[in-house]
């Protein structure tokens, strides 16, 4: 929850906060507490161990609030968010991060009632986009990463190389090796909630693991996939 410029120019402190400091700096020193905290949170690199390729990325999740921080854009008649073409309100397309390199991610751990971030390297970023395919997952979707739904289809999948990367179109300004997705989406309940604007963005499930804890120990079970698969979607239901 990091100060962050308004649209006005102005400055919050996190998504929901009011827009009052002029400065980064004045809107840090009003909330030093905050950030003398996370010096001492723990920050997590999760990997994808070769032992569990298969539960890399299992599904996209459309939801009201994307870990990422990151809205996606949708196409369609009524609200075109693309300034250099007209597309078809009948494509029903939207083009969204699906992952950010290094982007700090918060998490809860109710076990320990403690509050740690995780992030994904470039290379682990790249290795879930090609698994994600590979295992021909790019049908698989969930509502608030609780529902299966269907007329969902990942019709695009694309790492961010440089700066004429087509990202930028679409009005995003994310790091290289960031991992893209254009959707279709055919379900019109879904389309709906995305045009109303109750859906924001794209939150991944799958299995990822601690590296440290990854080079400590042994393989794990398949009981302790499923239980850690569970806790991480949990978790970030939690936190939307």
């Amino acid at each position: 929850m990091p100060c962050m410029e308004c649209e006005n120019g102005k400055v919050k402190f996190g998504k929901t906060g009011a827009c009052e400091y002029d400065t980064i700096a004045e809107c840090e020193e009003a909330n030093k507490d905050y950030y003398e905290e996370l010096k001492n949170t723990r920050i997590v690199e999760l990997v994808i161990e070769d032992d569990n390729q298969e539960l890399a990325i299992d599904a996209i999740s459309l939801v009201t609030a994307p870990a990422i921080e990151q809205d996606f854009v949708y196409f369609g008649k009524e609200k075109n968010n693309l300034t250099f073409a007209k597309v078809d309100e009948e494509k029903r397309m939207l083009v969204s991060p699906a992952l950010i390199p290094n982007k700090q991610i918060f998490r809860y751990d109710p076990q320990t009632d403690s509050d740690y971030y995780v992030y994904f390297s470039k290379d682990t970023v790249r290795k879930a986009s090609e698994l994600y395919l590979k295992h021909n997952n790019h049908h698989k979707a969930t509502y608030q990463h609780q529902d299966r739904v269907s007329g969902v289809l990942t019709v695009e999948s694309w790492i961010k190389e440089g700066d004429m990367d087509k990202s930028k179109l679409y009005g995003f300004d994310l790091p290289n090796g960031t991992w893209f997705v254009k959707m279709r989406i055919e379900n019109n309940e879904l389309w709906s909630k995305i045009k109303d604007g109750e859906l924001k963005g794209l939150s991944i499930e799958g299995y990822f693991t601690d590296k440290f804890e990854a080079m400590q120990n042994g393989k794990p079970t398949d009981k302790d996939i499923l239980t850690a698969l569970n806790e991480i979607i949990k978790n970030q239901t939690k936190s939307k």
